[in-house]
């Protein structure tokens, strides 16, 4: 082989062994470390704030920091309490309506009971019964059968839950302790960013520094676009709702539009978690023009999303919007539900590298110093 080509084809693998040693390592690290990593994270996520409150309002660095985090936990419990509110208005909004719709129902399943089970019933007895003894036996354990898989599945799914039941209430306090600890180191964090950021700089070179420091910026400029596009997004579903509701003169039109807009951050079950339940009962309650005006109003946020999504975020973060699309559905192909966020991410951390010229100093390394010869 020439010797040339060998080197490349051993730095080649040098750099590939090393991505994937460096992904692993931090794999690792971060299952010990994510709280950290989440603070760091609110640390950046807060230096706006931090930085107009220290130079517009004039407070001290400390001050500064405490009062952005406090005013973000005082928020987060605000949004709490303001959730448990419309939740025990809604609460006992629905213990007086419910009931009615209850008996509705009731008096529905009575008579559709009475007009289509019992004739049906008789007349399949009566076809039974018509039948040899053999085939009888056989129709016979094939519903046996069916029911027995019904129940273990059943029960599977029972055992299931209340086993990891455990687990779930286990992790409330574990959920608090990573809670704490974010929010105490981001305070840190954000108190001695300018002095972490100088030691940082100290103990790199001067080209890695400057490769980082772009890759920083154009994270931050993605991740902000990214927490503004979903924004928007949700924005644009409560309002869409809100508009659809007044029209169809529902009850609550508000609360039920905030909510269908927050259950929209949830990619993988979105606005038809509360509209699926919801206009199945309709239907099944008798209200047909209520059923399939939600219908409708579903329809058109479903399609909005699907429109605005891929426009939103890639004029958000600065993104081809075929390649935000393309990340999007290989990130749910691969990763499901996380898979939404963790596609448009990696799509993001990519374009911040290409922009900060680490592909192009890694293919110099790899090509060597013949593919470049110096200027004359």
């Amino acid at each position: 082989m020439n010797p040339v080509n060998r080197d490349r084809l051993v730095r080649f693998f040098v750099v590939v062994v090393s991505a994937i040693l460096l992904f692993l390592a931090l794999y690792y690290i971060a299952k010990v470390t994510y709280p950290f990593i989440i603070g760091f994270a609110v640390a950046f996520l807060l230096k706006p704030i931090i930085r107009f409150l220290e130079v517009k309002v004039r407070l001290p660095r400390v001050a500064a920091v405490s009062a952005a985090i406090l005013s973000i936990l005082a928020l987060f419990a605000g949004g709490i309490t303001l959730l448990i509110a419309e939740l025990v208005s809604g609460a006992n909004y629905f213990a007086s309506v419910v009931p009615r719709h209850v008996n509705k129902a009731v008096a529905y399943v009575e008579d559709f009971f009475t007009s289509q089970i019992i004739p049906f019933y008789e007349r399949t007895a009566s076809l039974f019964k018509s039948l040899d003894t053999g085939q009888q036996e056989t129709i016979i354990a094939n519903i046996q059968n069916t029911g027995r898989s019904i129940a273990s599945s059943a029960g599977n799914f029972l055992q299931d839950f209340f086993l990891k039941l455990p687990n779930l209430i286990s992790w409330i306090p574990n959920f608090a302790t990573v809670l704490i600890f974010s929010f105490l180191a981001a305070f840190f964090i954000s108190k001695d960013w300018e002095r972490i950021q100088q030691r940082t700089i100290q103990y790199l070179p001067v080209k890695a520094n400057n490769s980082l420091r772009r890759v920083f910026t154009s994270l931050k400029k993605a991740l902000f676009g990214f927490v503004k596009a979903q924004l928007t997004l949700i924005s644009l579903t409560a309002v869409i709702v809100l508009i659809g509701l007044l029209i169809l003169r529902v009850n609550y039109a508000i609360t039920l539009a905030v909510i269908i807009g927050l259950v929209d951050i949830l990619p993988y079950l979105g606005t038809g978690a509360v509209f699926v339940p919801w206009i199945l009962y309709e239907f099944f309650a008798g209200d047909t023009g209520l059923a399939v005006g939600l219908s409708v109003l579903y329809l058109i946020v479903v399609v909005q999303r699907q429109i605005m999504e891929p426009k939103v975020l890639s004029s958000s973060i600065g993104l081809d919007p075929l390649a935000t699309l393309i990340a999007l559905f290989i990130g749910f192909k691969l990763a499901g539900f996380f898979g939404l966020i963790l596609g448009p991410t990696a799509l993001v951390i990519l374009n911040a590298l290409q922009q900060a010229g680490v592909f192009k100093d890694l293919r110099e390394y790899i090509m060597g110093k013949e593919a470049h010869p110096p200027a004359k």
